[in-house]
């Protein structure tokens, strides 16, 4: 039911509430919280943390959420509408003709967590193209987030900008003309198998984390490099930025163990690059030996993750 809180899949410490967005066609978003026991004079005290999930993707990364809380912020997770969680019946998963369609999504995931009124300070955190929407987001709507937390932000095509620009035209008409007809697959789940070797990655609910992915369609690639475009052209996010990523990227065409600890999905140089053109303060982290999630790697790069992420918070950029 819309508007109630009721115990998540992901068990005790964890609630859950249906979010009934303004587009019926779109169908609702889902929120997840997770609040810190005793929060009291801890550094985190008064903040909000808002994560969002990448593409195929939903929020199961409890460890994420206990950093936060164990620094006593309040954690919320947005499954977006189409996705996980919020994934309904008859709907194309994961679909949307413009990110912006998330601006719905995100106002009522602030709206139910209690701001602007709460007076509480605000962290976006985005992985993939939870990173991307989340930037645009916060750029268009300063004032608003304290500071902003991208994981492996999809920030550039993986062809880089010469080849995003070159296909873009062919790209924007296709989605015009026939916006969810299919695209050959090009996930062929060298990824998951990453994450299952590594042991990060639990059993899925049916359907929520497909091991190659979600179809994809010419709108929603359409809406993606619009959005890369932008990032491209530079944007002004208001607020301290940390962008974690790999130091190495592995192209996903034949099984690699090289992939167990690299970005198998993104080109990660690319993502450095293009960092600095979401605001005058960004930070960017290179974590050896981390994989696309940052926070799914092995022991060892994932505790550097966390330590770079607890570093930069405590060092003040959450204002």
């Amino acid at each position: 039911m819309a508007g109630t809180w009721v115990e998540d899949i992901l068990g005790p410490g964890f609630a859950q509430q249906t979010l009934a967005l303004g587009s019926a066609a779109a169908g609702p978003a889902t929120l997840v919280r997770s609040r810190p026991r005793m929060p009291w004079l801890r550094p985190l005290t008064g903040v909000d943390v808002l994560y969002v999930h990448g593409w195929s993707d939903y929020f199961f990364q409890t460890g994420l959420a206990r950093l936060w809380t164990g620094l006593g912020a309040r954690f919320y997770a947005l499954d977006l509408h189409g996705y996980g969680r919020s994934l309904r019946p008859g709907q194309t998963p994961g679909y949307v003709a413009a990110l912006e369609d998330y601006d719905d999504d995100i106002s009522a995931a602030l709206a139910a967590m209690g701001h602007p009124r709460s007076g509480r300070r605000l962290v976006l955190m985005g992985h993939s193209t939870g990173g991307l929407t989340l930037s645009l987001w916060a750029a268009r709507h300063p004032g608003v987030a304290s500071a902003v937390v991208l994981n492996s932000p999809w920030l550039e095509l993986q062809t880089g900008a010469i080849g995003r620009q070159a296909i873009a035209p062919l790209i924007e008409m296709r989605a015009r003309f026939d916006p969810l007809g299919a695209h050959p697959v090009v996930d062929l789940g060298f990824y998951t198998r990453a994450q299952r070797e590594l042991g990060t990655l639990p059993d899925s609910p049916d359907g929520w984390r497909p091991e190659r992915g979600f179809p994809t369609h010419p709108g929603w690639l359409a809406a993606i490099t619009r959005g890369h475009a932008v990032i491209a052209a530079g944007v002004a996010i208001d607020a301290p930025v940390l962008t974690l990523l790999s130091t190495g990227s592995t192209a996903p065409l034949q099984w690699s163990a090289q992939m167990t600890s690299t970005d198998s999905v993104l080109v990660v140089d690319d993502i450095a690059r293009a960092a600095p053109r979401l605001g005058p303060l960004v930070t960017v982290a290179r974590i050896e030996g981390a994989i696309h999630d940052v926070f799914l790697s092995a022991p060892g790069p994932r505790d550097a993750a966390y330590v770079a992420l607890r570093r930069w918070l405590l060092s003040g950029a959450v204002s």
